[in-house]
C-alpha cells in the first residue's frame, strides 16, 4: 500500500501535465464535451483510491486515459441516446476502433499542422461560432482544467455567473451541432485571436495567482510559455503571435525577483534587476523590434514594448516614462480597455504628478467597469498617499485588501495598511 500523500501528489502532478491529453483522448470516444469531462474527472477521483492499493502506475497518464475512455464507452452503451449527441470531433474509422478498446486514435491529417495536443484542443475550443469570451472560458476549463472559481476571478465575475456561461457555451455547441475539428493551416488565422487570448489569460492567471498562498503558479506560466513558443513556431509570420510570445518572455524574465525569501511580494521598484533573465529579455527585444518594424503593431506587441521599456531601464526611477505613456496611448487606440487606462496612470503619475493620475483613476472608478478589480483601489491608495491624503489612502488600501484573494498580495496590502493607519 502506498502513502496517501504520495498518491495525491502524483494525481496532482498528472493533472497539471496531462489533463488536456487525457481529455482529448476521451473526447474522441465520448463525442460529447460534458460526458468526456465527467469521465476524466471520475478517472482522477478513481486514481486516488486505486493507486493507494495497487501502486502508482509507471505511466499515470495512460492509466487515466484508459480509465476515462472505458467509462465513456460504458456510458454510451448504457445510454443509446448518447449516440445522437454532438459529434465533437468527426468519428473516423480509427476513432471508432478506439471506442472498442484502449488504443489511441491515429491523428487526422489536419492535426499534423499542430504538434501538441493541448494546442490542438485550444484551437478546437476556439471555434468562431462561439463568442471570444466563451472560447476563452471553455478552453481554460477543458484544456487547462482550471477550476471555475479561478476562471471567474480572471473574468472579474462571480463563480455562479461563470458556471452559467460555461453551461451556455456547451449548450450552444450541442444545439447548433457545431462540428469541432482540428483546423488545417488554411483555417488557423480564423482561430488565432481566441487562441492568443486564451494563452495570455492562462499566463496572467499563473503570473499572479487569483487565490492561494503563492503569488505565482509556475506550472500555468510554464504551460502558457510552452504554448506561445509552439504557436510562434507554427505561425512565424504573424506579428501578434510574435508579440504575445515577446510579452510573455519579458514579463516572465522577472519571475525570480517578484517575491522575497519569505514569499512576500516585491514591488517592481525594489526588485534586483541583476537577477532578471537577460537572455529572455534580449530575445524578447529582438522579437519586439521586428514587430514594430513590420508596422501597425497590435495589442500584444505594444504591451510587450511597454514591458520591455520597464525592463531595459537601469533603475525604476530612470524608466523612460514619456515613451511608455506614448505606447499606452497607442495601445488604447487598438485595445480601449479600462485596465489599460488604469495601468497608464502609473507612468502618468511619474510625468504629470500623482494628482493628475488620481483624477483619471477616479474617473475610471466612477465609470464602474472595474468594480471588484483590486488593483484600482491599490493604485488609488498609492496616489492618495503621495499627495498627502493619508486617511483616504488607508481606506483605499483596506478596500483593495478586501477585494484581493491572493495571500501574497493581501500580505503586502496589510503592510501598507499598517504603515498608513
Amino acid at each position: 500500500m502506498r502513502d496517501t500523500a504520495a498518491v495525491e501528489a502524483a494525481v496532482a502532478d498528472t493533472h497539471r501535465r496531462d489533463w488536456a491529453r487525457v481529455l482529448t483522448a476521451t473526447v474522441r470516444v465520448a463525442r460529447d464535451l460534458d460526458l468526456a469531462e465527467e469521465c476524466v474527472q471520475e478517472a482522477y477521483v478513481s486514481a486516488l483510491g486505486s493507486w493507494v492499493d495497487a501502486g502508482i502506475p509507471a505511466n499515470p497518464a495512460a492509466w487515466l486515459t484508459a480509465t476515462a475512455k472505458r467509462r465513456a464507452v460504458d456510458a454510451i452503451r448504457r445510454q443509446a441516446s448518447a449516440r445522437s449527441r454532438l459529434p465533437l470531433l468527426v468519428m473516423t474509422a480509427a476513432a471508432a476502433g478506439d471506442a472498442a478498446g484502449d488504443d489511441p486514435p491515429e491523428p487526422d491529417e489536419s492535426g499534423a499542422a499542430i504538434p501538441d495536443e493541448r494546442l490542438r484542443l485550444i484551437f478546437t475550443c476556439c471555434h468562431p461560432a462561439l463568442s471570444q469570451e466563451a472560447q476563452i472560458a471553455l478552453t481554460l476549463r477543458l484544456v487547462c482544467g482550471l477550476p471555475v472559481p479561478d476562471i471567474a476571478r480572471a473574468f472579474l465575475v462571480s463563480d455562479a455567473t461563470m458556471a452559467a456561461r460555461l453551461t451556455r457555451a456547451k449548450k450552444k455547441i450541442a444545439t447548433a451541432r457545431i462540428p469541432y475539428r482540428v483546423p488545417g493551416p488554411a483555417d488557423l488565422p480564423e482561430r488565432v485571436r481566441g487562441v492568443l487570448a486564451v494563452i495570455y489569460l492562462l499566463f496572467t492567471t499563473g503570473h499572479t495567482a487569483s487565490s492561494g498562498a503563492a503569488l505565482v503558479r509556475g506550472e500555468l506560466v510554464d504551460r502558457a510559455m510552452h504554448l506561445a513558443r509552439m504557436l510562434r513556431e507554427l505561425m512565424a509570420d504573424d506579428t501578434e503571435v510574435a508579440g504575445l510570445y515577446a510579452l510573455l518572455l519579458v514579463t516572465d524574465a522577472r519571475r525570480a525577483t517578484r517575491t522575497g525569501p519569505d514569499g512576500g511580494l516585491t514591488r517592481l521598484a525594489d526588485q534586483d534587476r541583476s537577477r532578471w533573465d537577460r537572455d529572455a529579455l534580449a530575445e524578447a527585444h529582438d522579437v519586439i523590434v521586428g514587430c514594430l518594424r513590420a508596422g501597425a503593431p497590435g495589442r500584444y506587441a505594444l504591451q510587450a514594448a511597454i514591458a520591455s521599456l520597464y525592463a531595459e531601464a537601469p533603475s525604476y526611477d530612470q524608466t523612460d516614462w514619456r515613451q511608455i505613456i506614448a505606447l499606452y496611448d497607442r495601445l488604447l487606440e487598438v485595445w480601449p480597455s479600462p485596465v489599460v487606462a488604469l495601468n497608464r496612470a502609473v507612468p502618468l503619475a511619474m510625468v504629470r504628478g500623482p494628482a493628475a493620475a488620481l483624477a483619471e483613476v477616479e474617473e475610471l472608478q466612477r465609470a464602474g467597469r472595474l468594480a471588484g478589480y483590486h488593483y484600482l483601489p491599490a493604485i488609488k491608495a498609492d496616489l492618495l498617499n503621495r499627495i498627502g491624503r493619508a486617511e483616504d489612502a488607508a481606506a483605499a488600501y483596506r478596500q483593495a485588501f478586501d477585494l484581493a484573494a491572493n495571500e501574497a498580495e493581501r500580505a503586502f496590502l496589510a503592510e501598507q495598511i499598517a504603515e498608513h493607519p
